[in-house]
């Protein structure tokens, strides 16, 4: 069965997120590395994605590295500082297919808190059909859960979903329910792949 309905990951698939480009105007370029991989590294982001609280998930930080304080605390209103803006070559494949009547939506690990002000920055992302988003329900990607809790919520079919994502573990965790999953390396590969699932692309 070919897939008519496509679901995007947003995170470098259709946004450029990377931490380090906040961290970097605020961090002494000596210690960056280092404060990335011990102070506020990408597995303490991930708490947010699964739901924690900004407020708490920093205080929790700033404890433990009470020099950085300043830093640490900059992660909440000058987050959108950490998107470098839209992977335009990926929002014209969705605009694409949107223009073709192929319904979109979205899977993304994303902090609940952040998502609404992201949307409006970025109206692209209104268009989707529908959107779980980690920080909201509590669960993310890899998890098989958050896409059973997608295809129930929107009364969908794996097998009619072909899933992108930047991460071979989602992908694979997506493939393994029967998404017709795709792994994102770059754009034009991107569209190949989904011309050859005979999506309008």
């Amino acid at each position: 069965m070919r897939p008519t309905k496509v679901v995007f990951d947003i995170g470098n698939v259709l946004l450029r997120w990377d931490m380090r480009a906040l961290f970097a105007k605020l961090v002494d370029p000596r210690e960056l590395d280092a404060f990335l991989q011990d102070v506020c590294p990408v597995s303490w982001h991930a708490t947010l994605d699964a739901g924690a609280r900004y407020a708490d998930a920093i205080a929790q930080r700033v404890a433990l590295h009470p020099h950085y304080a300043d830093a640490i605390r900059a992660y909440d209103p000058r987050w959108q500082e950490t998107i470098l803006g839209p992977i335009m070559e990926s929002v014209r494949l969705l605009e694409r297919l949107r223009g073709a009547g192929a319904p979109t939506y979205a899977i993304t690990n994303f902090p609940a808190e952040k998502f609404d002000e992201t949307c409006a920055l970025y109206p692209f992302l209104q268009g989707f059909e529908g959107v779980v988003v980690s920080g909201r329900e509590r669960v993310t990607k890899p998890d098989p859960a958050i896409f059973r809790l997608f295809l129930a919520r929107y009364g969908l079919e794996a097998r009619d979903c072909a899933f992108i994502d930047d991460s071979p573990a989602n992908v694979a965790s997506a493939a393994a329910l029967g998404f017709h999953a795709v792994l994102f390396e770059d754009p034009g590969r991107l569209e190949g792949q989904l011309a050859a699932l005979g999506l309008p692309v």
